[in-house]
């Protein structure tokens, strides 16, 4: 990305070691099983009772692609709204399914028809990436999204991939801790800076103050608002 005096490059390794960087974020990474017996065996004991926990709860998954497309956006849609972020449009995404189609899907879950969690998978060699995936809060109490992470697993066993792509997040904080408890261990990422004389370091990190103010509104919006504006917002983002 291009700012006003500064490149920005993202890597999961140093390349350029005069450069500054940023290390605020790491992706989460997970070896697959070579079954789902034996995946579900290597599972933590309280993420296999909320699996448990979801399927008595008569929660039903859907795997395909276009005709998904709708339910996930929904529920992402949501969730955006809920962490006060934009978002794409959702031609962004059915672009991605169009132009990749032997790659993407989406996994959604429901609770008497409704979507109530959902994810876009993309994979690559023997890897499979979750770069979104959403789940209503309400519905939190069923475990929604804790069965969506593991029909995802089971996906990319199925599928005979190696790895799983939680995809990043901050150290420490819940998305974090979430992750890790499925056993994934973190990998570092690298945004390096090219920086102009006299400029400093570019923060659009959310817990950057001067953003505070446009968070809570956009919290408080309805969310048929959001879905409407967030595209043309996203657009003069950096």
């Amino acid at each position: 990305a291009c700012g006003a005096g500064w490149l920005e490059l993202r890597h999961d390794r140093r390349r350029f070691a005069e450069l500054e960087a940023k290390t605020h974020k790491v992706a989460m990474l997970l070896p697959l099983s070579a079954s789902i017996e034996e995946q579900w065996a290597s599972l933590d004991r309280k993420i296999r009772n909320q699996v448990r926990k979801a399927e008595k709860s008569n929660l039903t998954v859907r795997i395909g692609r276009g005709e998904l497309l709708e339910d996930f956006y929904r529920v992402f849609v949501e969730n955006m709204r809920d962490l006060g972020t934009p978002v794409q449009s959702d031609r962004l995404f059915a672009k991605i399914l169009t132009t990749f189609p032997s790659r993407t899907a989406i996994v959604s879950v429901y609770a008497e028809g409704v979507a109530v969690a959902a994810s876009f998978v993309i994979w690559h060699r023997n890897r499979l990436e979750v770069p979104w995936a959403s789940s209503r809060r309400s519905y939190n109490h069923l475990c929604a999204n804790v069965l969506l992470y593991w029909e995802m697993l089971k996906l990319g066993i199925g599928r005979g991939f190696t790895s799983f792509d939680f995809g990043r997040c901050t150290p420490g904080g819940s998305t974090y801790r979430f992750k890790k408890q499925w056993g994934a261990e973190p990998l570092p990422l690298y945004w390096e800076y090219w920086l102009a004389s006299g400029v400093s370091m570019p923060d659009r990190s959310p817990t950057n103050g001067k953003f505070g103010m446009a968070i809570a509104a956009w919290r408080r919006l309805p969310v048929a608002l959001t879905r409407a504006a967030g595209p043309l917002i996203v657009r003069q983002l950096p």
